[in-house]
């Protein structure tokens, strides 16, 4: 060994280091896009229910670090925390999975059609915008006001009204 080398340092020497450093991938940094999506229907479903990071994180035996992180999709969830969020979150393991973009694998049942190969032109704008919808604040908060609603007939009839008020399709 040359002086000052490490034990675990590459025999081609610090020359040899930087080239193979060039030559990996810079994913290690970046989170996977599936990654990125079922932690984003980790938050979806958690924010539906009205539920902090904090308290989904005492459910889990996670700090709610730990949470923000699978939500961000930095941190991979491995398939038992896959399990045991579905339990606490009340929702099957496949609903981490919905809504997933054709281009990540999505798209229905393996060996069928896409969902939207038969569908032409805006299929694609209208999806992203529902997708864009069901994300911001304004719409969780009106989903869980509205389930606030004890009453049902009362619940019915503020459901008919939202519907009166749009545009027919």
């Amino acid at each position: 060994m040359r002086k000052g080398a490490s034990a675990f340092q590459p025999q081609g020497g610090p020359e040899m280091q930087s080239d193979e450093m060039a030559d990996r991938p810079d994913r290690e940094h970046r989170p996977s896009p599936i990654d990125v999506h079922v932690g984003g229907r980790v938050r979806l479903r958690r924010t539906l229910m009205g539920m902090s990071q904090e308290r989904l994180g005492e459910a889990l035996g996670l700090t709610f670090q730990q949470v923000q992180k699978y939500e961000r999709g930095v941190n991979r969830i491995g398939a038992s925390r896959l399990f045991d969020l579905a339990r606490v979150l009340d929702v099957p393991i496949g609903f981490f999975f919905d809504d997933m973009p054709d281009s990540l694998g999505g798209g229905g049942v393996a060996g069928s059609l896409p969902r939207r190969a038969a569908l032409g032109g805006f299929a694609d704008a209208q999806d992203s915008f529902e997708d864009d919808t069901l994300h911001r604040r304004e719409t969780l908060e009106l989903v869980r006001a509205y389930y606030r609603i004890t009453d049902p007939a009362v619940r019915k009839r503020v459901f008919d009204l939202i519907k009166s008020l749009t545009p027919a399709e």
